[in-house]
């Protein structure tokens, strides 16, 4: 691994550990798992929960059990698939809509709070940047 490499997984990992802290913050009884599902399936509009298996890479239990508590909570629904089937649609209620609102809120103020003192062109090449890392 080069140097640059090296210095690049650095910085990912405490980008990663601040993201998770944010979370925390936000919502401290949500778990960052549950709430990354929670936007994911507003992002989506509906899916299945066979949906954020894959997506995630985690076991159907594990899956059903975050479902499960993201429902127990309110913030999320289920629906039968009119595909048909025993599919089931995950949707976000109202509730779940507005915590999530509320967090982007929180986060946009927190990115703007950062990036201040950045010109311009700086934010735009990082976009750009970031845009290239995750289309890879």
């Amino acid at each position: 691994m080069s140097p640059d490499t090296d210095a690049v997984m650095r910085e990912l990992t405490v980008f990663a550990r601040r993201i998770r802290a944010s979370s925390a913050r936000l919502h401290p009884d949500l778990p960052f798992v549950a709430y990354s599902m929670l936007s994911h399936i507003e992002g989506s509009g509906t899916c299945r929960a066979v949906d954020l298996v894959h997506l995630y890479r985690l076991d159907k239990s594990t899956v059903s059990r975050q479902v499960a508590d993201l429902e127990r909570r309110g913030l999320v629904e289920r629906s039968a698939d009119p595909a048909g089937g025993r599919g089931v649609l995950l949707r976000v209620t109202p509730q779940g809509a507005q915590l999530l609102d509320e967090a982007v809120r929180m986060q946009r103020a927190e990115l703007d709070r950062r990036l201040v003192d950045w010109e311009p062109d700086d934010v735009e090449t990082f976009a750009r940047l970031l845009r290239r890392y995750n289309a890879d």
